[in-house]
């Protein structure tokens, strides 16, 4: 086990221990920007990777033969964040991300769908991570006019942003990307503050249909709330274990590919698994949550 801490450097490191430490299939991978450079590291020594969160376009560009994702694609979010946008009838969209790989792909992506849908982009900018001040970006989407805010990094700065644009006075609509969907950025905003945040994400333990039970014997064996990824996490490992199997016990990198690339039809908690030929889930898209009390639900 290593800890990528969402940063590139510590990412690369913790996978290059990994493969001296002669592991045979990663299961990991939660911000896309640290995950890209472990890409290499684990195709240089015929590792197949299976991963679980992150989700950027930018990790499918080297076409590379290890790297299977078990969540949504940028391109999918960006195309349910459109979507709903345009439901909810915005007229001017203020699209605001971190500059990393993940959440710049997802506003990129979502900016282009809203234009060919005709809908104005009023204000788009990159603010930078890990600051406590976001009155800058704040300012600018007041001035845009914007009714509709989507937010595409994660929740420590999501929370400060919402927080900060209702304390200025918007009282338009907000949406967050997936990477802010955690109880903890309710708890950054405010829970007044927060209610009614919109966001796009793929299947959470609380969003499954009949995912109490599951939650329960997480709760029983780990002594804790299952996180936004843990069903994701957990089919991973389920996966591998899987392409194992299929590959008559086999770790060799090459026979667990071509297994994984066979699975038709095992069940996982997004749907009947089929990788794409690009490697990326056939079935489980994305869904709108909503927050409602102290985390995000289905929006119904």
């Amino acid at each position: 086990v290593e800890d990528e801490a969402c940063d590139a450097k510590t990412a690369a490191a913790g996978a290059a221990k990994l493969v001296t430490a002669g592991i045979h299939i990663s299961v990991g991978g939660y911000c896309s920007s640290a995950t890209l450079p472990t890409l290499t590291v684990f195709k240089n020594a015929d590792i197949p990777m299976l991963i679980p969160a992150a989700n950027s376009a930018d990790l499918l560009k080297g076409k590379l033969p290890n790297v299977f994702l078990i969540n949504g694609t940028g391109i999918q979010q960006a195309a349910k964040a459109a979507d709903f946008i345009k439901a909810q009838g915005a007229k001017a969209v203020a699209l605001v991300d971190d500059n990393t790989s993940y959440s710049k792909d997802i506003t990129t992506r979502t900016g282009e769908n809203l234009k060919a849908a005709g809908i104005t982009i009023a204000s788009a900018q990159s603010v930078t991570k890990g600051e406590s001040d976001y009155s800058g970006a704040v300012t600018a989407v007041l001035r845009a006019n914007s009714d509709f805010v989507y937010w595409t990094g994660y929740f420590q700065e999501g929370g400060l942003i919402i927080k900060q644009l209702k304390a200025a006075g918007f009282t338009g609509k907000i949406m967050v990307a997936d990477g802010s969907v955690d109880k903890q950025l309710v708890s950054i905003a405010g829970n007044a503050t927060a209610q009614g945040v919109y966001a796009t994400m793929t299947q959470t333990p609380t969003t499954i249909p009949g995912g109490e039970a599951w939650i329960a014997k997480y709760k029983a064996k780990f002594g804790a709330e299952p996180g936004p990824y843990s069903t994701q996490s957990y089919d991973a490992v389920r996966i591998a274990a899987e392409a194992v199997k299929g590959a008559g016990g086999s770790t060799k990198g090459a026979d667990v590919i071509k297994a994984l690339e066979a699975i038709n039809g095992f069940k996982i908690f997004s749907g009947n698994l089929k990788f794409t030929p690009e490697h990326t889930l056939s079935e489980g898209g994305f869904e709108i949550l909503v927050v409602k009390g102290e985390d995000f639900v289905l929006n119904k």
